[in-house]
């Protein structure tokens, strides 16, 4: 196979001996002789075969980036190969087809495997809004709707006022949803805005007419509208945080205040970038240590001094939105539910 596919192979995953030995990074126990890459993989999936803190291939990257220019251009077909003799990552020389019909050429920039699932992060980086208390008190809503429905859905139509002379032709709806408490201060960060659904105008006036294209929850009259961007799929870089940041889950995105998830959950965090959060930053996430009373004590067990038990690790968090004081995360990986209150810092 060409030269051009295997070498993009190594990207993110794959160094020389002595960089792998130079580092702290360790290999897993049970990573594969070798392994073909398939579509529906993504980097850290194909990481957590052979590293034990998968999140790190970027690190491994720059190592070897005079040889690797791009690490989002692996592709479905290349091979990973393990020499266990000299605990060292290679590459294959050979590629293995997917089908007698897949030629030995570059695969279009369509089929480059992703840093994390682009489905299960997608809808939420337009969708999450974090607002201040009526801060879509001013924004344009729906006034009346076709026939007096009540509920709104796909195909009918809402009539709204405040847009005739805005430029955008698409359209979010949402409701003010619940406030964003710091579980540490009890203060109010800011308010999540619940998504319903989006429309497209069809006509501009006063009121204008929007037709509903798509919904998650139904949507009625007083519903608020803002404008809808393009989300931007981010090819993202997953590092720890340059400093040591701590904070705690607010709580799942679109559940009740204390509902649990686990893996592939969206979580809110009661940090955002005005405390150094960024895109791409991990999190280990840690069960808050209780409080027992002293066995030893002689007094009774109401009255016995406390001791505390230390937080314990089970997962890992990916922020994939920021806002200024509240942060979205997707649970990379949960060996236990993970619920609000819970800690989450730099691994």
């Amino acid at each position: 196979m060409q030269k051009s596919i295997t070498v993009l192979l190594t990207a993110g995953l794959l160094a020389a001996g002595s960089a792998l030995a130079q580092s702290d990074i360790k290999l897993a126990d049970n990573a594969p002789d070798r392994y073909i890459v398939e579509k529906g993989d993504t980097l850290w999936s194909i990481a957590q075969r052979f590293l034990k803190e998968p999140w790190r291939w970027p690190e491994i990257w720059r190592m070897n980036q005079d040889q690797v220019k791009n690490p989002h251009r692996i592709s479905p077909g290349m091979v990973l190969a393990l020499d266990r003799g000299k605990q060292q990552l290679q590459v294959a020389q050979t590629t293995m087809k997917l089908s007698p019909q897949v030629r030995a050429e570059t695969l279009p920039p369509s089929d480059a495997i992703p840093a994390i699932p682009p489905n299960l992060i997608e809808p939420f980086l337009t969708e999450p809004l974090v607002i201040e208390e009526g801060g879509l008190s001013k924004a344009p809503r729906i006034v009346a709707t076709e026939e007096n429905r009540v509920n709104l859905g796909p195909g009918n139509i809402a009539y709204v006022n405040g847009v005739a002379n805005s430029k955008s032709e698409v359209w979010q709806v949402y409701r003010p949803g619940r406030p964003l408490v710091d579980p540490d201060s009890n203060r109010t960060l800011g308010y999540e805005a619940i998504y319903l659904g989006t429309g497209k105008l069809i006509r501009r006036g006063d009121p204008s007419t929007l037709q509903i294209v798509a919904s998650k929850q139904e949507i009625s009259a007083g519903d608020r509208l803002i404008p809808a961007g393009a989300p931007v799929v981010n090819q993202y870089m997953p590092h720890a945080p340059s400093s040591m940041i701590r904070g705690r889950i607010i709580g799942m995105y679109g559940r009740l205040a204390s509902s649990e998830g686990g893996r592939n959950s969206v979580v809110s965090i009661n940090r955002g970038s005005r405390d150094g959060m960024e895109t791409g930053h991990v999190l280990a996430i840690y069960r808050h240590g209780a409080t027992v009373p002293d066995p030893a004590a002689t007094v009774s067990r109401d009255r016995a001094p406390r001791i505390g038990l230390p937080d314990e690790r089970y997962g890992l968090i990916f922020i994939f939105r920021t806002f200024n004081s509240v942060s979205y995360a997707l649970v990379m990986e949960s060996s236990r539910p993970v619920a609000p209150g819970d800690v989450v810092r730099s691994p």
